[in-house]
């Protein structure tokens, strides 16, 4: 944890969810936002809104890598590479 930058912050995934990730990162002053496992026998609050806003980012990155792939032409068959370029056209135009 010592190698964390200072963040008021943290929003990770329920898999994080364990008491010794929990502990340093609130003597360092950054709130977790960690939704608690279900076999949680002792519920932990955070913020729902805060953490379903971590979706939007998620997508991003999704919608990132979607480009990459026209960008670097994993597609070997000029239809499909045709088709990715004018969909993310398509895509980029309407947005």
């Amino acid at each position: 944890m010592n190698g964390f930058p200072e963040a008021e912050w943290l929003i990770v995934d329920r898999g994080y969810d364990v008491d010794w990730s929990r502990e340093p990162l609130i003597e360092k002053g950054t709130k977790p936002y960690i939704p608690g496992h279900k076999s949680r026998k002792k519920t932990v609050k955070y913020d729902k809104r805060r953490y379903n806003r971590r979706n939007r980012i998620e997508k991003i990155f999704s919608g990132l890598k979607d480009w990459k792939r026209v960008a670097t032409r994993y597609d070997r068959s000029s239809t499909v590479f045709l088709f990715a370029i004018a969909l993310a056209a398509t895509v980029t135009f309407w947005l």
